[in-house]
């Protein structure tokens, strides 16, 4: 009987991204009971990681962190990729599908700077750095009188240009700072009614091909059950809205027990308008509470709220 082939894991090639797939790689090797060393990482450069000089909305939006893996995926170059889940575009191309979701970090956000303690007590005119349309939206929602300027990069190369006055304070993801071991850097946690994280903020993603049964069944071993219902609605959530890269949207649903409980936000880029909403269920219906949730909101969002 010709033996199992070993499985290549795609991932971009930062730190973090590296970290993610490498959790991915150990989960999967223990629930197979395989040698580790079967199952191969691959990093990849993605046009995402290229582009260092503007929004990465106005160089084609979303899809610039994974299309190149996509690629590799669909043509048989790798076998599974690793993604941070809110990297993911709405909809996947075809014959791609999310086999799983490991278990999800801590959603929120944490502010960094060296000149306060809190972004409540920053002085008025500071910059604030940071890539996301989300958080510079919530960002001058709750401090107008701040200004927001483009800061790009990995965790690590946005931190030296914190240190280096680039921007006198940045937000980025806890999960990340945990998955690197830096969360000392954090010099205060958002709570989520402060700063309502991004769809799958603090999930990773696994994807494969749709007609490879096996590595979708291996995936599903290690796959998350609670973080697969909330990343589903949140999803659906999104896909309603079909938010480009320059639509400031927010979503995070927690589960307890059988029920899950959901926040929405959509703001306009400068944080003077943001509708919000609110729902919870039955967790086996979380792709219906998501849709539901994106179609409500959307009824109630001014003219011109959903970028393209």
């Amino acid at each position: 009987m010709p033996a199992t082939p070993p499985i290549v894991i795609g991932t971009r090639g930062s730190p973090l991204a590296m970290a993610q797939a490498k959790e991915a790689q150990a989960r999967l090797a223990a629930a197979l009971g395989w040698d580790i060393a079967r199952l191969t990482l691959r990093p990849f450069t993605t046009t995402g990681d290229v582009i260092q000089d503007r929004a990465l909305a106005e160089a084609g939006g979303k899809g610039l962190f994974t299309k190149e893996l996509d690629a590799a995926l669909l043509d048989g170059r790798i076998d599974l990729a690793v993604h941070s889940a809110k990297d993911l575009p709405t909809f996947l191309p075809e014959g791609l599908v999310i086999a799983g979701y490991l278990p999800r970090e801590d959603v929120r956000d944490v502010f960094i700077s060296p000149l306060a303690g809190s972004l409540a007590t920053l002085p008025a005119g500071t910059v604030v750095g940071t890539a996301s349309p989300r958080r510079q939206a919530q960002v001058l929602r709750a401090r107008p009188d701040l200004k927001v300027a483009l800061l790009r990069g990995n965790v690590g190369t946005r931190l030296q240009k914190l240190e280096r006055g680039e921007a006198g304070a940045t937000l980025l993801a806890l999960a990340g700072l945990k998955r690197l071991g830096m969360e000392s850097h954090a010099t205060r946690i958002f709570s989520t009614d402060e700063m309502l994280p991004a769809v799958g903020q603090g999930a990773i993603a696994v994807t494969t091909r749709a007609e490879d049964a096996r590595l979708r069944e291996a995936v599903g071993r290690i796959s998350h059950a609670e973080t697969e219902a909330s990343l589903t609605l949140e999803r659906a959530f999104l896909a309603v809205l079909d938010g480009s890269c320059r639509t400031p949207i927010a979503g995070h649903a927690r589960i307890s027990g059988e029920t899950v409980r959901f926040r929405g936000l959509v703001l306009r880029p400068d944080g003077t308008d943001a509708v919000e909403i609110a729902s919870e269920g039955q967790a086996r219906d979380a792709a219906e509470i998501g849709m539901r949730a994106g179609h409500d909101i959307k009824a109630r969002l001014p003219g011109g709220m959903l970028q393209a």
